[in-house]
């Protein structure tokens, strides 16, 4: 098996979080929003992940090693290869085209899940869903009585299904898939300027293709700053036991309410924080009172009264505004 992430776009709903590092390489609870994803497709898989190929932009070499790491911490090879224009999802995904054979799962990396079942690896292809209350913002599919689906729909106006497309496909036949991309691009079928892959999808039903529909427990976005913000709720709600507190934090004179992660070398004082509070290592808080909020690393809070925030890496922030967005390398002081 395969698994293959297109991850190559700006991220502009995400700024100014995503002007110094991609959307993906974001942490959350922790951990990078990429590697939570391959981590749980590789949870659901049946056989041994061979390769972990990474579609990416103009990200720079120290992106690039560490998402070899990710992979290479999963038991799989790491390869990189580069989507130079933003040409849609069918292009993106054949710009990894050498490694688009055998078993293959593409998942795009701006959304995270959980779920409960291993992949069927014998159908097809599996299409993974979430029920939604509003199904116009979505790509839905419809489907037939033994679960097949029938039909692609983008944002309808009217309701015809609530079984919303997440973003994770999985391809018996990484071959096939490679040439309906190929034959997109060959005959120059767009769509809003972009090649889709819902687009090869079609073609390959019409050819034969049956694809399955697999179901989510939970869908969990990270699509802009308060999705995600939700998002690292979720997941140190479901954290199951894991560690969250490091060894080296020095908490002083402080109320942690649970749950929180709280990163190596932070030190918090004379603070009430959490519930649902992430903290990057190295980062420093004082005199502060914080929920709902994802601090990176290296960042210094002080006097500061802070919900359903982000702050970046790097940041000096001294204040009592309540909501922030705050991108790295920021110092702002309402104290002055």
């Amino acid at each position: 098996m395969k698994i293959i992430i297109p991850m190559a776009g700006m991220g502009k709903r995400m700024r100014p979080h995503t002007l110094t590092i991609p959307k993906p390489l974001i942490p959350v609870a922790g951990k990078p929003i990429v590697q939570r994803l391959a981590e749980d497709i590789v949870k659901i898989c049946n056989e041994e992940i061979e390769e972990i190929a990474f579609i990416i932009g103009d990200f720079g070499t120290e992106v690039e090693t560490r998402l070899i790491e990710i992979a290479e911490r999963l038991g799989a090879k790491g390869k990189i290869y580069y989507q130079t224009e933003p040409l849609g999802t069918a292009h993106a995904i054949l710009c990894a085209e050498e490694s688009l054979n055998g078993k293959v799962t593409v998942a795009f990396a701006d959304t995270l899940f959980k779920a409960d079942f291993i992949l069927d690896e014998t159908k097809d292809g599996i299409i993974w869903v979430h029920e939604v209350d509003d199904p116009s913002a979505f790509g839905v599919v419809k489907t037939n009585e033994n679960g097949i689906i029938t039909d692609f729909i983008e944002k309808p106006k009217e309701f015809i299904s609530n079984k919303a497309i997440i973003g994770i496909y999985y391809f018996k036949d990484g071959e096939y898939l490679k040439s309906e991309l190929q034959y997109l691009i060959d005959n120059n079928i767009i769509k809003g300027n972009e090649y889709q892959l819902t687009d090869a999808l079609q073609n390959m039903m019409k050819n034969g293709t049956e694809f399955s529909v697999g179901k989510v427990n939970e869908w969990l976005d990270c699509g802009n700053k308060d999705a995600t913000v939700i998002t690292n709720r979720r997941l140190l709600i479901n954290s199951n036991g894991d560690k969250l507190v490091a060894d080296s934090a020095e908490i002083t004179n402080s109320i942690i309410n649970n749950p929180c992660y709280i990163g190596e070398n932070v030190r918090i004082t004379n603070c009430i924080i959490g519930p649902y509070v992430s903290i990057g290592e190295n980062s420093i808080i004082s005199h502060s009172i914080i929920t709902d909020t994802i601090i990176q690393t290296n960042s210094k809070i002080k006097n500061a009264n802070i919900d359903n925030s982000m702050i970046g890496n790097f940041v000096e922030y001294k204040g009592d505004i309540n909501e922030l967005s705050i991108g790295d390398f920021t110092t702002i002081n309402y104290n002055i």
